[in-house]
Parts: C-alpha cells; structure tokens; sequence
C-alpha cells in the first residue's frame, strides 16, 4: 500500500515521503496514529506543503546540525520531578519534560519527537538521552532527575 508519512518514523522516513509498505502495518500502525495517509493525485499536491514545513523545522545542513550537538552536549540539564523516599518517581519522565529542562538549561529550540529514551526513565539520578539533530547527527545529553 502507498502512503503518505505525514510525520517521522523511524526506519521508514520522514513527512513527505512516499512509501510502499505492506497492507497490514498501514491500516493497523500507521494510518491510526496519524503517521501517515493514504496516497492519493488529491494527497500528492499536499506533499509539497508537508515537505516545506518539513524544512522549516529541519536544521540546515550537518555543521548547523554539529554546532548544535556540541550545545546540547557541553549542557547540565537538571529536571526536578516527584519521587517517592526510595528515589522512584510518581510516573516517568516524558520526551515533552526533556525539552523543557533543556530550554531552562539556556539549551537550543528542539522538537520533543526528536528525542529518543532507550528506557523509561522511573528512577532519580543521572540518565543519557538520545537527541537526533539531524539525520546524520546524533547527541547524548546527560539529564540529571533530582527530586523535587
């Protein structure tokens, strides 16, 4: 089936692009969560749209994409949350918690889908967070969860 990605998925592409995936994953995974749309003549003229605000949130070029990785890497990014005495938070620290710590750090603008956690982060204490700058660039940031 031919879809439409309306937003990233990994492994697969970016909003904008055409892709051929079998029957099954679009109607059950992709087309649901509004990770894409079916392709139509109608939907292709919409991909010129989804392409440009693609850009504009996009970093421009891989040294933009470096200077901004050594930004986020040089960063103490501290995020106070709830946590109970024995150090276990009330929940789990959410992509949308990550980019505000690091704009209360003084760090760059960055997008909460860009931000990869490996494991849930349920624990206080020091955590790597994986931020894809760019699609060819990559940062670790070092996310300290103290207790509130």
């Amino acid at each position: 089936m031919k879809l439409i990605l309306t937003q990233e998925v990994a492994g697969l592409g970016g909003p904008g692009d055409i892709v051929d995936v079998k029957d099954g994953y679009a109607r059950n995974f992709l087309v649901p969560r509004g990770y894409g749309m079916r392709w139509t003549r109608g939907g292709e003229k919409q991909v010129s749209t989804i392409r440009r605000a693609r850009e504009v949130r996009e970093v421009r070029g891989v040294d933009g994409a470096t200077a901004i990785k050594t930004q986020l890497e040089g960063l103490a990014v501290r995020l106070q949350a709830r946590s109970g005495e024995s150090g276990r938070l009330f929940g789990s620290v959410t992509p949308a918690d990550v980019v505000e710590a690091v704009r209360a750090a003084g760090g760059p603008e960055i997008d909460r889908r860009r931000i990869e956690i490996a494991e849930p982060i349920k624990s206080v204490g020091t955590h790597v967070v994986t931020v894809r700058v760019h699609s060819e660039v990559s940062a670790k940031i070092s996310l300290e969860v103290v207790a509130s």
